[in-house]
């Protein structure tokens, strides 16, 4: 390794990188462009479906695919950032977002456009998990807390304003094709973010994993456990029972990918994930669990929300989107508010941010069908949502700052990886149970209303558990040291 790309541990906490907040932005608008594309697709579905002449379950695949092949890369890409380092991973991972971006919009077929979707979601995988590995490795005590409510901010806007950047790209470019730019608006982006990491993204790091071998089967291991527990789920969504049976691989997988991971460590390997994290870093264990129930009571919020507004209530995706930008804007404030005060306040500062988000959610529930089709329901829903979105900005930054705070910076981004990995896990589960009710209830009463009173209710059970998980770490885990 050269001199110019390894850097002291030591050095770096003494004198930090200057440019630190540079990078900081485009990681983070790296991450914004990944995350967005997980939501954004959601209206053009019908733009899709009169593009490529298909119909809606193969459709369904071009949403799927991405955020499937993006759980089954975090843990791994992390893992491959720590050993070669944030620079290359970045590199790699956006030349193939990019690539697989621009085959998507030009994709002839629906079979390109779902083989590019896999591509670019394994990309996306690269990419996210090297974002929370920075923060570890350049940022320290306060600025980290701020860094990661910066980072927070970050998850919770691109999943709130997706909808409304799909909208207006279907408004502006037209019905049949404006489904095309919600990708190839990622290509003239994608090449000014490749300049920049090239130039400001630090290479291999000294305090980087000094083993740099990959544990092929417990990543085999691990995928086939995520893919076993994310495929039914998608499945359910698209209303097929079948799938299901696959769950009962979800434990036999999961447990040999400890007992392997556990067998690495004491043979002296390198581990996909070092498990022992779990019982030696406080609050670790506690975060992951935290962050996968919040984004399993939080994500089918914003869908069935959409659902409703457009097939409830016959508004315009644009129209449903812009209804929904009040939580985007309280998440906007409360994160990076959040991500400062935590190293003071820890992990009570989560449990309150989940009880006034809950509370949104119940005057959500409440109040808005009772106004649905009135002149007056921007004025309902506006505020709800917009103190959901503060507690719910108040949550995913100081979870990360709180989990990851004391695990080690070589670990850091499979640390990050696994951390993610319960959020999308969280949120596939959470998007199909959410909206199963809201059709199950649709079905047999023929209200849109009573649908999103069950579906709410069902997001509001979920985020419960989330709170349960929050106490726990409240009582159990020792007070936040930053």
């Amino acid at each position: 390794m050269s001199q110019e790309t390894v850097e002291r541990p030591d050095a770096a906490r003494e004198h930090p990188d200057p440019r630190r907040w540079q990078i900081l932005g485009v990681t983070l608008t790296v991450g914004f462009m990944v995350l967005l594309d997980v939501t954004i697709v959601n209206v053009a579905i019908p733009s899709m479906q009169d593009g490529l002449q298909t119909g809606p379950g193969t459709i369904q695949w071009v949403v799927s695919g991405y955020a499937l092949a993006l759980g089954l890369m975090l843990v791994t890409g992390g893992r491959l950032g720590d050993a070669h380092g944030r620079r290359a991973l970045m590199l790699i991972g956006l030349g193939g977002f990019i690539a697989s971006s621009a085959a998507a919009g030009l994709a002839p077929h629906v079979g390109v456009l779902i083989a590019a979707r896999l591509v670019q979601g394994f990309s996306a995988g690269l990419l996210t998990p090297q974002g929370s590995g920075l923060i570890q490795t350049l940022f320290r005590g306060a600025e980290r807390g701020l860094a990661f409510g910066l980072f927070g901010f970050t998850v919770s806007v691109s999943s709130a304003i997706g909808p409304v950047v799909g909208g207006l790209l279907i408004t502006a470019f037209g019905t049949e094709n404006g489904w095309r730019w919600i990708f190839l608006v990622n290509v003239p982006i994608g090449l000014v973010l490749l300049v920049a990491i090239a130039r400001l993204v630090p290479g291999r790091t000294a305090d980087a994993d000094p083993d740099t071998r990959l544990d092929l089967p417990g990543a085999a291991l691990l995928g086939a456990a995520v893919l076993a527990l994310l495929v039914p789920v998608v499945s359910l969504e698209r209303g097929q029972r079948l799938p299901l049976l696959v769950l009962v691989l979800v434990p036999v997988l999961a447990t040999a990918f400890v007992r392997w991971e556990r067998r690495v460590v004491r043979a002296g390997g390198a581990p996909l994930l070092d498990l022992g994290l779990l019982r030696r870093v406080p609050g670790y264990g506690t975060g992951i669990a935290v962050g996968a129930l919040y984004f399993t009571g939080f994500t089918g919020v914003f869908l069935v929300l959409s659902v409703f507004l457009q097939d409830g209530l016959e508004l315009s995706a644009l129209q449903a989107g812009l209804l929904l930008t009040p939580f985007a804007v309280g998440s906007a404030i409360a994160s990076p508010v959040a991500g400062r005060v935590v190293p003071r306040v820890g992990r009570p500062l989560t449990v309150y941010a989940l009880l006034v988000m809950m509370a949104g959610l119940v005057a959500v529930a409440v109040i808005v069908p009772l106004a649905a089709g009135g002149d007056r329901l921007w004025l309902v829903l506006a505020p709800a949502l917009l103190v959901a979105g503060l507690g719910g900005g108040a949550v995913v930054s100081p979870n990360f700052t709180l989990a990851l705070n004391n695990v080690p910076t070589r670990m850091g981004g499979a640390a990050g990886g696994a951390l993610q990995t319960g959020q999308r896990i969280g949120a596939a589960i959470g998007a199909a149970l959410v909206m199963t009710a809201y059709q199950l209830v649709v079905s047999v009463s023929g209200d849109p209303g009573t649908g999103l009173r069950w579906a709410l209710t069902t997001s509001l059970v979920l985020l419960t558990a989330a709170l349960a998980a929050a106490l726990w770490s409240w009582r159990h885990d020792p007070p936040f040291s930053g």
